[in-house]
């Protein structure tokens, strides 16, 4: 596997992390939640799709998407995929940095067993 090949993994699998927490930032803002407090209706889709940090977190998505496509073109996904465990352990440690979720040892230590059983299969 390349260096180019490496970079575009573990930028795809950073963007799909930023994505999970930029979309949560934006889910839990008040004026999201106010919008959901009756029901979902016209409204509040649009108050959720103009939303800045949803917004940012979708094209943060679509992003990864894209880089995620030019991996697969040029590395076997059973090679590339067990890379994606990492966003487990990112998204995990971000989401305790940035939006104060507790960093619990049941957490820990499920996303070690995920990232044992990822490497497992990886080989």
């Amino acid at each position: 596997m390349t260096s180019l090949n490496l970079i575009l993994i573990f930028l795809s699998v950073s963007l799909s992390v930023a994505a999970q927490l930029l979309l949560k930032k934006g889910m839990s803002s008040q004026i999201v939640q106010s919008a959901l407090a009756d029901s979902v209706h016209i409204q509040s889709i649009i108050t959720i799709l103009t939303n800045f940090w949803v917004l940012t977190g979708l094209f943060a998505y679509v992003s990864s998407a894209a880089i995620w496509l030019v991996v697969l073109s040029k590395i076997e996904v059973s090679k590339a995929y067990p890379f994606v465990g990492l966003g487990f352990i990112g998204t995990m440690l971000f989401a305790y940095w940035f939006l104060n979720e507790p960093l619990t040892l049941t957490k820990a230590l499920g996303t070690l067993l995920v990232v044992c059983g990822v490497l497992l299969i990886s080989k």
